[in-house]
C-alpha cells in the first residue's frame, strides 16, 4: 500500500510552501498531489512554480500528479485548468467535471475526493474515460466500498483519505472573508492568517467546522490508522494523509512504520493524539455520523 500527500488546501506563504516541498523529497510517502484544489486567488504560486516542484520530487523518486480547483467560476479559471490538463509530463487529479472533460481520453488521470463517485456504473464511466485512480469520496462507508471495490474495473486503484481534516463542501462564498467583514473580491488574502483554516465553535463553545475560504471542513481530523488492516483487505492501493502547518512529517512517519509493521495500532494512534486539535473522527467509515469516533468495540464515543 502507498502513502499520498494531498494538495495543500489552505492558504500558506510562498516560502513555507517551499520548505515544505524541499522537506518532502525525503518524506517517508510514494505519491504528491500538487496545486491550488480551494481559491484561485490564491497566487502565491504560478503553474510553472507548481511545475518546478514537480520536476523536483519527481527526481526524488516520487509520483506527482498535478490537482485542479474543486469550484470553477470563471473563464480565467478555465483557462488555468486548461494548460494543467494539457501538460504532457504529470498526471492530473480531476475535482469537477470540466476537468474530466478536458482529460478524457487523451491523459490519465485520477477522478478526485470531490466528485460523486458513489456507485460502480460511475466507477466504469470514469474508467472508459481514462481514469486509473479513483478517490473515495469521504462520506461512502466500508460496506458500500467493499461492494465498489469488488465491482471496479481491472486496473483501477483505489485511494482513501486516511488522516485530515474532511472536506465537505464548497460555496461560491468566501467565509473565511465574511467572518472579517470583508467582500470575497477584497478579501486582502486573510487566508494566510490562518495556515490550518479558522474554527468555527457552537454556541456551547464545542469545535463544529473548520472555515477555509469557500471550504467547509470537519474539525475533527479523520484518522484510520487502527483501520489499517482492513483497508488492506479491501485491497486499497493508496492511503491519503493532508497537509497541516505543523507535524505532518512525524504524522507520515507514523503511518510509514505502522504500515511497515513496525509499529502497532494502537501505540500509532496514542502518538498521533500528539498531532491533532479538536480529537479525531472515523464514523463514515462505519456509516454512521463523521464526527463520531468509533471506539475498538464499535461503539461511538466522546474524544
Amino acid at each position: 500500500m502507498k502513502i499520498s500527500v494531498g494538495s495543500i488546501s489552505c492558504f500558506w506563504e510562498r516560502s513555507k510552501v517551499f520548505e515544505f516541498y524541499d522537506a518532502l523529497e525525503d518524506a517517508p510517502v510514494d505519491i504528491a498531489y500538487l496545486g491550488e484544489t480551494i481559491c484561485s486567488k490564491r497566487r502565491q504560486l504560478a503553474l510553472n512554480d507548481w511545475l518546478d516542484i514537480a520536476e523536483q520530487l519527481s527526481a526524488a523518486g516520487k509520483e506527482v500528479v498535478l490537482s485542479t480547483l474543486t469550484l470553477l467560476e470563471a473563464e480565467s479559471e478555465l483557462a488555468s485548468l486548461r494548460q494543467i490538463a494539457e501538460n504532457a509530463r504529470f498526471a492530473v487529479e480531476a475535482n469537477d467535471m470540466s476537468a474530466v472533460h478536458m482529460l478524457s481520453n487523451r491523459h490519465a488521470f485520477i477522478a478526485g475526493p470531490h466528485i460523486n463517485t458513489y456507485n460502480a456504473e460511475t466507477l466504469n464511466f470514469f474508467y472508459e474515460l481514462g481514469a486509473k485512480r479513483w478517490v473515495v469520496p469521504v462520506e461512502l462507508g466500508r460496506e458500500l466500498m467493499r461492494e465498489m471495490q469488488k465491482a471496479r474495473p481491472l486496473g483501477m486503484e483505489t485511494e482513501v483519505i486516511a488522516f485530515g481534516r474532511l472536506p465537505l463542501a464548497f460555496s461560491a462564498r468566501c467565509y473565511t472573508a465574511r467572518a472579517h467583514n470583508r467582500p470575497k473580491d477584497s478579501c486582502d488574502f486573510i487566508c494566510l492568517d490562518y495556515p490550518d483554516g479558522l474554527p468555527l465553535f457552537t454556541l456551547e463553545k464545542k469545535p463544529f467546522l473548520i472555515l477555509n475560504g469557500i471550504q467547509t471542513q470537519s474539525a475533527e481530523t479523520q484518522n484510520l490508522i487502527m483501520l489499517l488492516d482492513e483497508l488492506v483487505d479491501l485491497e486499497i492501493d493508496v492511503i491519503r494523509i493532508m497537509p497541516q502547518s505543523r507535524d505532518f512529517f512525524s504524522i507520515a512517519g507514523i503511518f510509514r512504520r505502522t504500515l511497515d509493521g513496525a509499529m502497532q495500532p494502537e501505540a500509532a494512534l496514542q502518538a498521533l493524539e500528539n498531532y491533532q486539535t479538536y480529537g479525531f473522527c472515523n464514523g463514515y467509515w462505519y456509516g454512521k455520523e463523521g464526527m463520531a469516533w468509533i471506539n475498538e468495540s464499535n461503539q461511538p464515543a466522546e474524544y
